[in-house]
């Protein structure tokens, strides 16, 4: 069998999370970092000599001018996810977009529908479908181990507003932006928020068709300002929610939660039974109540199987010219359900405010 050409790749936003892309691709065989894309020359520079990349650019079109890559991780923030990827597209590259896919539900289904049209590989780095009780508990489900869905509790839980184990929040411009709508973000919302809606309706196997949410901005610093960061962003986010299986159930995501580093759960519940899934302290557990164990009210260690990663999976259908998901049209998706929570608060507001 003839070996691969190895996948040209080109990073797109030279921040902290985009080390996290290179470095997986660097470990992979049949992948070469050919090219970083930043605004700020100092900071491609930098990325590029960390990771032995020959070419930088102050844009994608710039890229796109010099084409010598065959794919892109896009790693900008998520008010730029749109404007930087529709090029890629356009021009056949295949593309690995972070989450949140963008701003809007308009701008996400535009981005889904050309992705689509071009028939390139298109992923969004929904980063917890690497979590193996994640995919095991979804495949439980999807084999109707717990009967029909019926309830469930999801959380995302992060703590870096009350402590520095990842950095000085209020020093450091890979938090600060972050927490300031001008300079791209979604807020926890978008940041985590997206990561466990996508864990409780995957696992659950149904899409979300009704939503009620409350988001929570806190003061943070005097006057609500740090430098050029306005703190407008939402910390806190809670939902209640209703699926298209008929399961029921709330979903709470936040950066206040202390004691917590970066914890994810989900307790789902049905008419045969229920799972525990959990991912803390970088550990991947799952529990399930099935069969006589559930009459009982035991819950038991289910063994899981490790998975591909994103980043492994995205090359494979390079390779293999297939298509792989998470893809855009899920970004959409998710971003749908974003949408009306964000409707849902200012609504909410809106009738208190009267």
């Amino acid at each position: 069998m003839a070996a691969h050409a190895p996948i040209r790749m080109l990073i797109v936003g030279t921040g902290g999370m985009a080390r996290a892309h290179a470095q997986a691709y660097a470990e992979m065989e049949g992948v070469e970092l050919v090219a970083g894309v930043d605004v700020n020359p100092a900071r491609v520079a930098e990325f590029n000599a960390e990771y032995g990349i020959e070419h930088g650019f102050a844009s994608v079109e710039e890229a796109l001018v010099w084409g010598g890559f065959d794919a892109a991780s896009n790693v900008t923030p998520d008010a730029i996810h749109h404007r930087t990827t529709m090029p890629l597209l356009a021009a056949g590259k295949h593309v690995l977009c972070e989450k949140p896919l963008a701003a809007n539900h308009a701008d996400a289904a535009e981005m889904a529908a050309a992705a689509q049209a071009a028939g390139v590989v298109n992923m969004v780095n929904l980063t917890y479908r690497n979590v193996p009780a994640l995919n095991k508990a979804a495949e439980l489900v999807g084999a109707g181990a717990i009967g029909e869905p019926r309830h469930f509790e999801a959380s995302y839980l992060q703590s870096w507003l009350t402590q520095p184990k990842w950095g000085h929040w209020d020093k450091e411009s890979q938090w600060l932006w972050r927490l300031s709508t001008e300079h791209g973000s979604m807020g926890v919302l978008g940041d985590v928020g997206v990561h466990i809606l996508d864990f409780a309706t995957h696992i659950a196997g149904s899409d979300a068709v009704d939503v009620s949410c409350r988001l929570r901005t806190f003061d943070k610093a005097e006057g609500g300002k740090i430098g050029e960061y306005t703190l407008d962003a939402n910390d806190s986010c809670v939902m209640h929610m209703g699926l298209k299986n008929g399961a029921v159930g709330v979903i709470h995501a936040s950066r206040f939660a202390s004691g917590h580093i970066n914890d994810l759960r989900l307790q789902l519940f049905g008419t045969k039974g229920g799972l525990d899934v959990r991912f803390e302290g970088e550990t991947s557990v799952l529990k399930a109540s099935l069969g006589d164990d559930m009459l009982d009210g035991r819950w038991v260690d289910v063994p899981t199987a490790d998975v591909a990663t994103n980043y492994q999976r995205f090359v494979n259908a390079i390779q293999s010219g297939t298509l792989a998901g998470p893809d855009f049209a899920r970004g959409a998706d998710l971003q749908k359900v974003l949408d009306l929570a964000v409707e849902s608060d200012a609504a909410r507001a809106a009738i208190l405010a009267i």
